[in-house]
C-alpha cells in the first residue's frame, strides 16, 4: 500500500512534489516513462501547427525538450515498437550479467575471509600463540 504525503499531487498518472514543501528527500527518484507514455506524447507534438504548442506540452507533462530528443532517437532505432521498454536481453547477455554478478560477490566474500584471517593471525600475535601451518602459504 501506497502513501502518499500531503504534498504530493497528481498530475496526468505523475506524482509531482509541491514546490512549497521543504522536506529533503534522501535520494531522488529517476523518473521512468512507458512507451505507450512516450509514443502518445510523441504523437502529441508531431502534431503540433501553431508556435508555442510543443512548449506547453512540456510544462504540462513536466518534460524537458531533451526527452523528445532521445525519444525520438529511440523511435527512429525502433525502440519504441514493441510494447516493452528496453530490448530483452539476448541468453548469453543475461548468462554473462550473472556471471558478472556472481564473481563480484565472490570476490568480496573472498576479501572478507582474507581480513578475518589476517585480523585472526594479529590477535595469536598478541596474546602470544604461535600458529602451524597445515599446508604452505601460496606466492601472492
Amino acid at each position: 500500500m501506497s502513501h502518499k504525503t500531503t504534498a504530493e499531487i497528481t498530475l496526468n498518472g505523475h506524482a509531482k512534489r509541491d514546490p512549497h514543501d521543504t522536506e529533503v528527500v534522501a535520494k531522488a527518484n529517476r523518473r521512468q516513462f512507458s512507451v505507450a507514455y512516450k509514443k502518445r506524447i510523441l504523437a502529441e507534438v508531431d502534431g503540433c501547427s501553431q508556435a508555442g504548442q510543443i512548449g506547453a506540452i512540456l510544462r504540462r507533462e513536466g518534460l524537458y525538450s531533451s526527452h523528445l530528443t532521445s525519444w525520438r532517437h529511440q523511435r527512429e532505432r525502433g525502440e519504441l515498437a514493441g510494447s516493452q521498454g528496453r530490448p530483452a536481453k539476448s541468453e548469453a547477455e543475461q548468462e554473462l550479467t550473472r556471471l558478472r554478478q556472481e564473481n563480484e560477490r565472490l570476490q568480496q566474500r573472498l576479501a572478507q575471509a582474507e581480513a578475518i584471517i589476517d585480523i585472526q593471525k594479529k590477535v595469536s600475535q598478541l596474546i602470544g600463540l604461535t600458529l602451524t601451518n597445515s599446508q604452505p602459504d601460496e606466492a601472492k
